[in-house]
Protein backbone atom coordinates (compact mmCIF):
# COMPACT_ATOMS: atom_id res chain seq x y z
CA UNK A 1 0.00 0.00 0.00
CA UNK A 2 2.95 2.90 0.70
CA UNK A 3 4.43 1.53 -2.18
CA UNK A 4 1.62 2.85 -4.09
CA UNK A 5 1.29 5.56 -2.68
CA UNK A 6 4.88 6.41 -2.87
CA UNK A 7 4.86 5.99 -6.61
CA UNK A 8 2.09 6.56 -7.75
CA UNK A 9 0.85 9.59 -5.87
CA UNK A 10 -1.19 11.17 -8.63
CA UNK A 11 -3.77 8.88 -8.02
CA UNK A 12 -4.58 10.55 -5.10
CA UNK A 13 -5.95 13.31 -5.82
CA UNK A 14 -9.26 12.77 -5.37
CA UNK A 15 -11.22 10.99 -2.92
CA UNK A 16 -15.18 9.85 -4.28
CA UNK A 17 -17.75 9.12 -1.39
CA UNK A 18 -20.13 6.86 -2.12
CA UNK A 19 -22.95 6.90 0.50
CA UNK A 20 -25.44 4.02 0.28
CA UNK A 21 -28.33 3.71 3.11
CA UNK A 22 -25.84 1.80 5.24
CA UNK A 23 -22.77 3.54 5.47
CA UNK A 24 -19.90 5.25 3.62
CA UNK A 25 -17.11 3.76 0.64
CA UNK A 26 -14.78 5.79 0.54
CA UNK A 27 -12.85 5.10 -3.11
CA UNK A 28 -9.27 7.11 -4.14
CA UNK A 29 -8.56 7.57 -7.33
CA UNK A 30 -5.72 4.95 -7.19
CA UNK A 31 -8.08 1.82 -6.44
CA UNK A 32 -9.89 3.39 -9.18
CA UNK A 33 -7.60 3.17 -11.44
CA UNK A 34 -6.58 -0.54 -10.09
CA UNK A 35 -10.02 -1.54 -10.73
CA UNK A 36 -10.45 -0.50 -13.92
CA UNK A 37 -6.89 -1.69 -15.58
CA UNK A 38 -7.62 -5.43 -13.91
CA UNK A 39 -11.53 -5.07 -15.52
CA UNK A 40 -9.45 -4.08 -18.73
CA UNK A 41 -6.85 -7.06 -19.15
CA UNK A 42 -8.53 -9.74 -17.20
CA UNK A 43 -5.24 -10.59 -14.77
CA UNK A 44 -3.98 -8.43 -12.00
CA UNK A 45 -0.23 -9.27 -13.29
CA UNK A 46 -1.49 -7.72 -16.70
CA UNK A 47 -2.82 -4.51 -14.89
CA UNK A 48 0.31 -4.04 -12.24
CA UNK A 49 2.82 -4.07 -14.40
CA UNK A 50 0.76 -1.34 -16.63
CA UNK A 51 0.18 0.82 -14.09
CA UNK A 52 4.16 0.34 -12.87
CA UNK A 53 3.65 -1.66 -10.00
CA UNK A 54 4.61 -5.37 -8.49
CA UNK A 55 1.86 -8.03 -9.00
CA UNK A 56 2.19 -8.29 -4.84
CA UNK A 57 1.70 -4.48 -4.30
CA UNK A 58 -1.74 -4.32 -6.69
CA UNK A 59 -2.82 -7.68 -4.90
CA UNK A 60 -2.30 -6.43 -1.40
CA UNK A 61 -4.22 -3.43 -2.16
CA UNK A 62 -6.93 -4.97 -3.68
CA UNK A 63 -7.58 -7.04 -0.58
CA UNK A 64 -7.39 -3.89 1.73
CA UNK A 65 -9.91 -1.98 -0.25
CA UNK A 66 -12.33 -5.40 -0.40
CA UNK A 67 -11.73 -5.28 4.07
CA UNK A 68 -12.84 -2.07 4.28
CA UNK A 69 -15.80 -2.05 1.98
CA UNK A 70 -16.83 -5.61 3.23
CA UNK A 71 -17.59 -7.01 -0.39
CA UNK A 72 -14.87 -8.74 -2.91
CA UNK A 73 -14.18 -6.58 -5.90
CA UNK A 74 -12.56 -9.49 -8.07
CA UNK A 75 -13.34 -13.53 -8.14
CA UNK A 76 -10.75 -16.27 -9.50
CA UNK A 77 -12.47 -17.45 -12.76
CA UNK A 78 -9.97 -20.23 -14.26
CA UNK A 79 -6.57 -19.65 -14.49
CA UNK A 80 -7.82 -15.90 -14.25
CA UNK A 81 -9.90 -13.16 -12.30
CA UNK A 82 -13.37 -11.83 -12.82
CA UNK A 83 -14.79 -8.59 -11.40
CA UNK A 84 -17.49 -9.16 -9.13
CA UNK A 85 -20.76 -7.21 -9.24
CA UNK A 86 -19.25 -4.81 -6.76
CA UNK A 87 -16.34 -4.61 -8.67
CA UNK A 88 -18.07 -4.04 -12.29
CA UNK A 89 -20.03 -1.47 -10.22
CA UNK A 90 -16.17 0.40 -9.20
CA UNK A 91 -14.58 -0.37 -12.65
CA UNK A 92 -18.12 1.26 -14.03
CA UNK A 93 -18.19 4.24 -12.70
CA UNK A 94 -14.23 4.69 -12.83
CA UNK A 95 -14.18 5.23 -16.41
CA UNK A 96 -16.54 8.39 -15.80
CA UNK A 97 -14.48 9.54 -12.89
CA UNK A 98 -10.69 9.06 -14.02
CA UNK A 99 -12.10 10.62 -17.86
CA UNK A 100 -12.81 13.73 -15.41
CA UNK A 101 -9.85 13.70 -13.71
CA UNK A 102 -7.68 13.30 -16.41
CA UNK A 103 -9.68 16.19 -17.94
CA UNK A 104 -9.21 18.39 -14.98
CA UNK A 105 -5.51 17.78 -14.49
CA UNK A 106 -5.30 19.03 -18.44
CA UNK A 107 -7.22 22.41 -17.73
CA UNK A 108 -5.10 22.80 -15.03
CA UNK A 109 -1.75 22.36 -16.79
CA UNK A 110 -2.78 24.47 -19.38
CA UNK A 111 -3.58 26.92 -17.01
CA UNK A 112 -0.36 26.78 -15.05
CA UNK A 113 1.47 26.89 -18.32
CA UNK A 114 -0.80 29.76 -19.69
CA UNK A 115 -2.14 28.02 -22.40
CA UNK A 116 -5.47 29.26 -20.85
CA UNK A 117 -7.13 31.68 -18.49
CA UNK A 118 -9.30 34.27 -18.28
CA UNK A 119 -8.15 38.13 -17.21
CA UNK A 120 -11.13 40.58 -16.13
CA UNK A 121 -9.56 43.72 -16.57
CA UNK A 122 -10.73 47.16 -15.47
CA UNK A 123 -9.12 50.34 -16.49
CA UNK A 124 -9.43 54.52 -16.28
CA UNK A 125 -9.97 56.41 -19.52
CA UNK A 126 -6.51 57.35 -20.16
CA UNK A 127 -5.18 53.97 -19.61
CA UNK A 128 -7.62 52.67 -22.11
CA UNK A 129 -5.68 54.04 -24.84
CA UNK A 130 -2.19 53.51 -23.67
CA UNK A 131 -1.84 50.57 -21.07
CA UNK A 132 -4.92 48.52 -21.79
CA UNK A 133 -4.39 47.94 -25.56
CA UNK A 134 -0.33 47.35 -24.89
CA UNK A 135 -0.88 44.90 -22.18
CA UNK A 136 -3.72 43.16 -23.98
CA UNK A 137 -1.71 42.90 -27.01
CA UNK A 138 1.84 41.75 -25.15
CA UNK A 139 -0.44 38.76 -23.62
CA UNK A 140 -1.85 38.17 -26.88
CA UNK A 141 1.63 37.45 -27.99
CA UNK A 142 3.07 35.41 -25.57
CA UNK A 143 0.13 33.43 -24.36
CA UNK A 144 -1.95 32.90 -26.82
CA UNK A 145 -4.58 30.96 -25.13
CA UNK A 146 -5.13 33.75 -22.88
CA UNK A 147 -8.41 35.54 -22.92
CA UNK A 148 -9.40 39.50 -21.94
CA UNK A 149 -12.60 41.10 -21.51
CA UNK A 150 -12.30 44.71 -20.31
CA UNK A 151 -14.73 47.64 -19.25
CA UNK A 152 -13.69 51.01 -18.66
CA UNK A 153 -14.45 52.58 -14.75
CA UNK A 154 -12.95 55.66 -13.20
CA UNK A 155 -11.12 54.05 -9.93
CA UNK A 156 -13.66 54.21 -7.71
CA UNK A 157 -16.00 51.73 -9.80
CA UNK A 158 -13.27 50.48 -10.91
CA UNK A 159 -11.78 49.09 -7.40
CA UNK A 160 -15.39 48.66 -6.25
CA UNK A 161 -15.62 45.81 -8.78
CA UNK A 162 -12.28 44.21 -7.70
CA UNK A 163 -14.09 44.09 -4.28
CA UNK A 164 -17.32 42.59 -5.59
CA UNK A 165 -15.45 39.89 -7.65
CA UNK A 166 -16.42 41.48 -10.56
CA UNK A 167 -12.85 42.49 -12.13
CA UNK A 168 -9.81 40.27 -11.62
CA UNK A 169 -7.63 43.57 -11.64
CA UNK A 170 -8.10 46.82 -11.84
CA UNK A 171 -5.44 49.45 -13.12
CA UNK A 172 -6.09 52.86 -11.14
CA UNK A 173 -4.58 55.68 -9.64
CA UNK A 174 -4.38 58.19 -6.61
CA UNK A 175 -2.57 61.30 -5.85
CA UNK A 176 -0.33 60.54 -2.97
CA UNK A 177 -0.64 64.64 -1.78
CA UNK A 178 -4.18 64.36 -1.61
CA UNK A 179 -5.05 64.48 1.95
CA UNK A 180 -8.55 64.17 1.64
CA UNK A 181 -8.24 60.93 -1.40
CA UNK A 182 -10.72 58.34 -0.47
CA UNK A 183 -8.10 55.97 -1.92
CA UNK A 184 -6.90 54.57 0.85
CA UNK A 185 -9.91 53.56 2.90
CA UNK A 186 -11.39 52.07 -0.85
CA UNK A 187 -8.36 49.90 -1.08
CA UNK A 188 -9.00 48.47 2.24
CA UNK A 189 -8.28 44.69 2.74
CA UNK A 190 -7.04 44.83 -1.26
CA UNK A 191 -3.73 44.19 -2.30
CA UNK A 192 -2.19 47.54 -4.41
CA UNK A 193 0.39 46.85 -6.53
CA UNK A 194 2.67 50.23 -7.50
CA UNK A 195 3.43 50.39 -11.01
CA UNK A 196 4.66 53.90 -11.94
CA UNK A 197 4.79 57.78 -11.03
CA UNK A 198 2.88 59.59 -13.50
CA UNK A 199 3.61 63.40 -13.74
CA UNK A 200 1.22 66.11 -13.61
CA UNK A 201 1.80 68.30 -16.41
CA UNK A 202 0.28 72.31 -16.41
CA UNK A 203 -0.89 73.28 -19.82
CA UNK A 204 -0.95 76.63 -21.16
CA UNK A 205 -1.06 78.95 -24.03
CA UNK A 206 1.70 79.16 -26.40
CA UNK A 207 3.37 82.62 -25.46
CA UNK A 208 2.01 82.70 -21.78
CA UNK A 209 3.84 85.07 -19.81
CA UNK A 210 4.66 82.40 -16.98
CA UNK A 211 6.37 80.70 -19.13
CA UNK A 212 8.48 83.78 -19.65
CA UNK A 213 11.00 83.32 -16.52
CA UNK A 214 12.34 80.32 -17.92
CA UNK A 215 10.85 78.46 -20.89
CA UNK A 216 11.71 74.95 -19.78
CA UNK A 217 11.53 75.49 -15.86
CA UNK A 218 8.58 73.62 -13.71
CA UNK A 219 6.15 76.12 -13.28
CA UNK A 220 5.00 77.52 -10.54
CA UNK A 221 0.77 77.65 -10.17
CA UNK A 222 0.88 80.76 -8.17
CA UNK A 223 1.93 82.46 -11.19
CA UNK A 224 -1.38 80.97 -12.50
CA UNK A 225 -3.52 82.87 -9.44
CA UNK A 226 -5.12 85.04 -11.54
CA UNK A 227 -6.08 82.64 -14.94
CA UNK A 228 -9.71 80.85 -15.79
CA UNK A 229 -9.22 77.53 -15.16
CA UNK A 230 -10.53 74.39 -17.21
CA UNK A 231 -11.34 71.26 -14.65
CA UNK A 232 -13.09 67.83 -14.33
CA UNK A 233 -16.59 67.56 -12.48
CA UNK A 234 -16.85 67.79 -8.82
CA UNK A 235 -15.62 64.88 -8.03
CA UNK A 236 -12.74 64.82 -10.15
CA UNK A 237 -11.80 68.30 -9.77
CA UNK A 238 -10.42 67.71 -6.28
CA UNK A 239 -6.83 66.96 -6.88
CA UNK A 240 -6.64 70.54 -8.80
CA UNK A 241 -8.53 72.53 -6.20
CA UNK A 242 -5.95 70.72 -3.76
CA UNK A 243 -3.13 72.04 -5.90
CA UNK A 244 -4.23 75.19 -6.05
CA UNK A 245 -4.89 75.71 -2.45
CA UNK A 246 -1.21 74.10 -1.85
CA UNK A 247 -0.08 76.98 -4.15
CA UNK A 248 -2.10 79.52 -1.79
CA UNK A 249 -5.16 80.87 -3.75
CA UNK A 250 -8.19 79.17 -5.09
CA UNK A 251 -9.16 78.40 -8.88
CA UNK A 252 -11.30 80.16 -10.74
CA UNK A 253 -13.16 77.70 -12.92
CA UNK A 254 -14.81 78.52 -15.94
CA UNK A 255 -15.43 75.86 -18.16
CA UNK A 256 -16.01 71.94 -16.95
CA UNK A 257 -14.98 69.09 -18.58
CA UNK A 258 -13.71 65.33 -17.88
CA UNK A 259 -12.53 65.51 -21.56
CA UNK A 260 -8.84 65.50 -22.10
CA UNK A 261 -8.84 65.87 -25.79
CA UNK A 262 -11.24 69.03 -25.04
CA UNK A 263 -9.40 70.15 -22.42
CA UNK A 264 -6.25 70.51 -24.77
CA UNK A 265 -8.37 72.27 -27.46
CA UNK A 266 -9.54 74.68 -24.79
CA UNK A 267 -6.20 75.68 -23.52
CA UNK A 268 -4.94 76.02 -27.26
CA UNK A 269 -8.16 78.61 -28.29
CA UNK A 270 -7.09 80.58 -25.48
CA UNK A 271 -10.22 79.83 -22.65
CA UNK A 272 -7.92 79.17 -19.57
CA UNK A 273 -5.15 76.78 -18.43
CA UNK A 274 -5.49 73.38 -16.99
CA UNK A 275 -3.94 70.23 -14.98
CA UNK A 276 -3.38 66.83 -16.81
CA UNK A 277 -1.32 63.78 -16.09
CA UNK A 278 1.58 62.50 -18.49
CA UNK A 279 -0.48 59.58 -19.25
CA UNK A 280 -3.11 61.81 -20.72
CA UNK A 281 -0.91 63.53 -23.19
CA UNK A 282 0.16 60.42 -23.66
CA UNK A 283 -3.32 59.16 -24.69
CA UNK A 284 -3.39 62.24 -27.30
CA UNK A 285 -0.58 64.56 -28.61
CA UNK A 286 -0.94 67.94 -27.99
CA UNK A 287 -2.33 70.43 -30.41
CA UNK A 288 -0.37 73.20 -31.89
CA UNK A 289 -0.71 76.59 -29.59
CA UNK A 290 -0.21 74.52 -25.96
CA UNK A 291 2.89 73.97 -23.97
CA UNK A 292 3.16 71.79 -21.11
CA UNK A 293 5.09 72.37 -17.76
CA UNK A 294 5.87 70.11 -15.07
CA UNK A 295 4.91 71.52 -11.74
CA UNK A 296 7.34 73.25 -9.67
CA UNK A 297 6.20 71.12 -6.51
CA UNK A 298 6.78 68.02 -8.24
CA UNK A 299 3.23 67.13 -8.72
CA UNK A 300 2.04 63.57 -9.68
CA UNK A 301 -0.20 60.10 -8.70
CA UNK A 302 0.67 57.13 -8.68
CA UNK A 303 -0.60 54.28 -11.07
CA UNK A 304 -1.71 51.25 -9.32
CA UNK A 305 -3.10 47.46 -10.00
CA UNK A 306 -5.55 46.42 -7.44
CA UNK A 307 -6.49 43.09 -6.61
CA UNK A 308 -7.82 40.73 -4.36
CA UNK A 309 -5.53 39.01 -2.06
CA UNK A 310 -4.10 35.71 -3.49
CA UNK A 311 -5.14 37.08 -7.05
CA UNK A 312 -1.39 37.23 -8.56
CA UNK A 313 -1.31 33.35 -7.77
CA UNK A 314 -3.41 32.83 -10.44
CA UNK A 315 -1.25 32.21 -13.26
CA UNK A 316 -3.48 34.30 -15.82
CA UNK A 317 -3.46 37.72 -13.33
CA UNK A 318 0.06 36.78 -12.50
CA UNK A 319 1.50 37.38 -15.81
CA UNK A 320 -0.53 40.38 -16.25
CA UNK A 321 0.56 42.12 -13.15
CA UNK A 322 4.05 40.55 -14.36
CA UNK A 323 3.92 42.65 -17.78
CA UNK A 324 2.22 45.95 -16.38
CA UNK A 325 5.23 45.67 -13.51
CA UNK A 326 7.65 45.41 -16.66
CA UNK A 327 6.56 47.63 -18.80
CA UNK A 328 4.44 50.72 -17.12
CA UNK A 329 6.73 53.65 -18.73
CA UNK A 330 6.19 52.17 -22.25
CA UNK A 331 3.41 54.78 -23.63
CA UNK A 332 4.51 56.27 -26.66
CA UNK A 333 4.47 59.43 -24.77
CA UNK A 334 5.48 62.94 -26.00
CA UNK A 335 8.69 64.40 -24.16
CA UNK A 336 7.21 66.70 -22.17
CA UNK A 337 5.33 64.40 -20.22
CA UNK A 338 6.91 61.92 -17.62
CA UNK A 339 5.76 58.51 -16.75
CA UNK A 340 8.05 56.73 -15.07
CA UNK A 341 8.08 53.08 -13.59
CA UNK A 342 8.22 52.52 -9.48
CA UNK A 343 11.30 50.43 -9.09
CA UNK A 344 10.64 47.01 -6.78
Amino acid sequence: MSSITQNYGCCTLARVTLIPQTGAYDLDSQTLRVVAAVAEFGSITRAASVLGFSQPAVSQHLKRVESRLGMPLVTRAGRGIRLTEAGAVVARHATVVLSALDRAASELSDLSGLRSGRVRLTAFPSASSTIVPQLISTMAAEHAGVHFSYLEAEPPEAIASVRDGHTDLAVAFHYPADRDDPFLDSVESLVVHELARDEVMVLVPDGHPALEVDPDAPLDLARLRQESWIAGCPRCRAHLTGSCARSGFSPTITVETDNAVAVMSMVAAGLGVALLPALALAASPLPPGVTARLTAGGDHRMIVAVTRPGADHVPAVGEALRLLRAHPATLGRPSQASTQPVEG
